[in-house]
């Protein structure tokens, strides 16, 4: 799946709310059920953008949000997949509130993987909330405004007369109850979006106050939550597989004597081989299928497999680096240019440069890659933790060659996603292991098989030179940026990145200098390649935030100067004059509704260097970096206390200040950026995958570190700059990631004046 990608060709299409036949559908007269189509026609004149955004096309099955039992219980459907990010939470409380619903009687329900019925379903991109907040505040404003319609008729009364609030419809001292009116307004007409009356930011209740604690947070705390790897069903068996070392590599032969002798096991299976581009398609390999796991991973010890490595045996990450560094040191393919570049560095009184490089990184969530297949001739029943349950489903049923119809996809809360579990390959192993066996089955991954076979971040090399005049002021700035590109994973590879990755960090460079050259060198992928947090902004910004450091102390000036002498006056960043924005990927979002905003940029990192004391005293051995960063049309700032001591690196303070327009869950932000807090410190410190010989070199976390409970931030204030519901909410689960690390290493250059240029750094000097 590569869902920006379907994006392209597609038009914005607006959300309208339909009748439905709600009693054929529920078999009921007592509950009421709300639902919404796509279809291509007007925004939403309260929200000129937002939900309409989404490639849902036209639909003619209505989409069930919200049903109304008699005893007054709301049930809300979450229709995106629940990774911490808190769309399982924020969005169905957007609807809660603005019907007026009493959040402690409402209930939530996970959608099946059905993107015909429930419209886009891929949790990604840190959309959920920006393209969603408004259809969500016009469903929960449909069921308030037919509870007040119901109530009018019942009592014969204009409806306009009625107040809905907190559960209940009121006229006078009449009162009735959701439960008791949901008959009367199910045969009501839904309204359109001119007859609701939405409500105005002072009259929230939930959204925007950060009251609202994540709905599985007491499940989640206590051990009941229900993640992949808690379902069970009757007579299932387990799975785990040998997969070749080498991406592209194949089994030539293989020997299951010794394994089959395990007791437990049923059987020993080849799975499907395939050469990328493969997209989702599994690697191929031999599977165990025993009674339980234990036995099924004994039994794949004593697997005899010869591979054959494939195209990609020769992969060695040093000499692949070295070769990207020298590629950046040239002129790679021109994506934008302002000014007459050339000019400037062939005039300028003397130049700066340096290189910063990243190494691939796997993704780790908590919870391995796990799914159960139940593949039947009455159809397939997936149970699974992803991002993409219709992606999912459509995978499958390509794979078993059967009706996409026939195959449901059950959701179950995600132990961390992060991209990986946008990618169903394991889903997919599940279901053809299903089909052979002919008994539900557990595919789990172990933590080696996730580090060994991910779908990795890229590595890259990023160049960067300015040119100087004799004042030491900027004229000429030339990036080329070298990675292999994701697009390898879904088509054959071309060597450069695509225009969504260049979007990225890259191509939407923000700083105010009058000639510049933004270049993509070419380098060609050896290893599966897929979305991660951030996805390319982790190396933009890594580059882009160090070089201000590495600049500042070239020009002797402080690195907040530094930053806010490039970021410049405050103005909107003007592609168009440029070219642009043609082929320039906002994040799907349009640049004149998401325009790139300097003040919003230069006013996060002064929030945030301000918030932690940016300029006092520090003992020895301490400082504080400076690093900001837009991406997903979100502006963060970090300010890095960083600390050395005995040749340990630690961050006993972080302040993150983030601009994520209308702050609906401001619980929620605090909380992703927490994460992001320690997730980048790790990508800092600690992420690196290598490879020799085509195979990867990391195993678990003795090899593949990540930063840990006695060296993480100390202390993480999140400052939020507030918005009214006039400016867009936009990004908030990946943006706080891509300006820690240089923030990190901005810190340590000043504490110990040793300046590291590729992630990661080590957790030691």
């Amino acid at each position: 799946m590569l869902k920006y990608l379907e994006e392209l060709d597609l038009q914005p299409v607006g959300l309208a709310v339909s009748k439905l036949s709600r009693r054929a559908f529920l078999g009921t007269g007592a509950t009421f059920a709300l639902g919404v189509f796509a279809t291509r026609g007007e925004a939403f004149p309260k929200w000129p953008t937002g939900g309409e955004q989404m490639p849902n096309g036209l639909r003619d099955d209505p989409l069930i949000f919200v049903s109304i039992d008699p005893d007054g219980t709301v049930t809300l459907v979450a229709h995106r997949s629940e990774m911490g990010t808190g769309s399982r939470t924020s969005l169905p409380m957007v609807m809660a509130d603005e019907m007026e619903a009493d959040w402690s009687r409402v209930r939530i329900v996970q959608a099946e993987g059905d993107e015909p019925k429930y419209g886009n379903q891929d949790t990604d991109g840190s959309r959920s909330m920006r393209h969603h907040i408004q259809a969500a505040r016009k469903i929960g404003g449909s069921v308030r405004h037919m509870m007040q319609a119901a109530a009018g008729q019942e009592w014969g009364v204009p409806a306009e007369e009625v107040v809905v609030e907190n559960h209940a419809a009121r006229h006078g001292d009449k009162t009735l109850g959701f439960g008791e009116l949901a008959e009367v307004a199910m045969a009501l007409p839904v309204p359109q979006h001119d007859q609701i009356a939405y409500k105005s930011e002072d009259q929230f209740r939930y959204v925007g106050k950060g009251e609202v604690q994540i709905t599985d947070l007491h499940d989640i705390t206590t051990g009941k939550a229900v993640y992949g790897a808690d379902v069970t069903v009757d007579g299932m068996l387990y799975a785990v597989a040998a997969r070749p070392p080498v991406v592209g590599g194949k089994v030539l032969t293989f020997d299951a004597t010794e394994a089959m002798a395990v007791p437990g096991v049923i059987g020993v299976y080849e799975l499907p081989h395939s050469i990328p581009p493969a997209g989702f398609a599994p690697l191929g390999g031999v599977a165990v299928v025993a009674e339980n796991t234990w036995a099924a991973l004994q039994a794949r010890d004593r697997l005899k497999i010869d591979w054959e490595d494939g195209p990609h045996g020769g992969y060695s990450s040093g000499p692949f680096m070295e070769a990207m560094k020298a590629t950046a040191q040239d002129k790679g393919n021109v994506l934008r240019t302002r000014g007459e570049p050339a000019g400037a560095f062939s005039n300028a009184s003397r130049t700066f440069g340096q290189t910063y490089t990243q190494d691939h990184m796997a993704h780790i969530p908590m919870e391995p890659p796990v799914a159960l297949a139940s593949v039947t001739e009455n159809g397939v029943e997936i149970w699974a933790p992803v991002q993409s349950p219709y992606t999912t489903r459509t995978d499958v049923a390509k794979a078993l060659e059967v009706d996409p119809a026939n195959v449901r996809v059950n959701v179950t809360l995600l132990g961390g996603g992060f991209g990986r579990k946008s990618k169903a390959d394991f889903v997919t192993e599940a279901a053809l292991l299903s089909r052979e066996a002919g008994a539900p089955v557990r595919m789990q991954w172990t933590r080696e098989d996730d580090i060994r076979h991910c779908y990795y971040h890229t590595t890259s090399a990023e160049r960067i030179e300015v040119a100087l005049d004799d004042a030491g002021t900027v004229t000429g700035w030339r990036h080329n940026s070298v990675a292999p590109s994701i697009l390898s994973t879904f088509a054959p590879d071309g060597g450069h990145q695509f225009h969504i990755e260049s979007g990225m960090g890259h191509l939407d460079m923000p700083f105010d200098i009058a000639n510049v050259s933004i270049e993509n060198g070419e380098a060609f992928a050896h290893t599966r390649i897929g979305w991660f947090r951030s996805v390319s902004n982790i190396p933009r910004a890594w580059a882009i935030g160090s070089f201000v450091g590495d600049l500042a102390a070239e020009l002797g000036k402080d690195q907040r100067e530094m930053w806010l002498e490039l970021i410049g006056a405050p103005r909107t960043v003007d592609l168009a004059a440029e070219g642009y924005p043609e082929n320039f990927w906002n994040y799907g979002e349009p640049l004149a509704e998401f325009p790139i905003e300097t003040g919003r940029l230069a006013n996060v990192l002064n929030v945030a260097a301000d918030g932690i004391g940016y300029g006092k005293d520090l003992p020895d051995g301490e400082a504080i970096g400076l690093a900001v960063h837009r991406s997903f049309v979100s502006y963060v700032a970090c300010a890095a206390h960083v600390k050395v001591q005995d040749g340990k690196i630690s961050i006993p303070e972080m302040h993150l200040a983030i601009d994520c327009g209308y702050a609906a869950n401001p619980e929620r932000i605090r909380s992703q950026m927490e994460g992001a807090s320690v997730m980048g410190m790790t990508v800092a410190l600690n992420s690196s995958i290598t490879f020799e010989n085509g195979a990867v070199e990391q195993s678990n976390y003795n090899d593949y570190d990540v930063v840990r409970s006695d060296n993480f931030p100390g202390s993480v204030v999140t400052h939020i700059i507030d918005h009214p519901f006039s400016v867009h909410a936009t990004g908030v689960g990946e943006p706080g990631v891509p300006p820690v690390a240089p923030a990190i290493a901005n810190g340590l250059f000043l504490a110990t004046g040793q300046r590291k240029r590729a992630l990661p750094m080590g957790a030691n000097v």
